[in-house]
């Protein structure tokens, strides 16, 4: 479970990008995040992905302070921000195999691991490219192909859907589900949009400056 316990966030003196952020987040569950724009959206993400820190309050992920966890052996998350980070003037394959380098995998597996990425991604035609020569749909690809070849007990995905066409939101979509969806895997969306919203989770809290303003249940939305 994923507890938020009175999380404030604070970026400036006069502006709380989180304020008293109560929340309850079910193993398994798929949870989409909606507001407009500075709502906090990505902020909630990042402090979960333990890039920011909160202010006040308290944040656990299965009772372990998230300030506390080792991501490389408590809990296994996936994150694709907007921008995610990648050796730009690498190759799509260098970057692949950088991932499954540093988890210490044989020459074999590495090759195996990739080649089936590249199949099951449609990277064909990008495998060799440099990633700063990428489209953003292209990127995000990359992103969910880097993923597959780890276990996730968390995924988070950012607002990441305003600029992609809906041909390639679907596609999108349906490779998560495909190759990142697994038993119990939570699943938290970052989005603007209250339709998408509507289509990928069971649940959807609405956030505006920073607060949590409702909350839906959307149970027939299931994996």
């Amino acid at each position: 479970m994923i507890s938020f316990k009175k999380v404030f966030v604070k970026y400036t003196k006069e502006f709380y990008a989180l304020s008293n952020i109560n929340l309850d987040i079910e193993d398994g569950e798929i949870l989409a995040l909606c507001g407009p724009e500075d709502s906090g959206k990505t902020c909630f993400l990042r402090l979960l992905a333990g890039i920011e820190t909160q202010e006040k309050g308290e944040i656990y992920i299965n009772d372990i302070d998230v300030k506390k966890i080792d991501f490389s052996a408590n809990v296994s998350m996936g994150y694709i921000p907007y921008k995610a980070n990648f050796f730009e003037k690498k190759s799509v394959y260098d970057n692949l195999k950088y991932v499954l380098s540093i988890r210490k995998e044989d020459k074999k597996t590495v090759n195996d691991k990739i080649n089936q990425a590249i199949i099951d991604f449609r990277l064909e035609s990008i495998i060799n490219e440099k990633v700063h020569k990428l489209t953003l749909f292209q990127r995000y690809l990359v992103s969910i192909a880097r993923l597959s070849f780890r276990k996730l007990d968390i995924l988070l995905i950012d607002n990441i859907f305003e600029e992609l066409s809906k041909d390639e939101i679907a596609e999108f979509l349906r490779l998560v589900k495909k190759y990142l969806y697994r038993k119990g895997l939570t699943v938290i969306y970052a989005t603007s949009d209250d339709k998408l919203a509507k289509k990928v989770a069971q649940k959807i809290v609405y956030l505006d400056y920073g607060v949590i303003v409702n909350q839906e249940d959307n149970k027939k939305k299931d994996k």
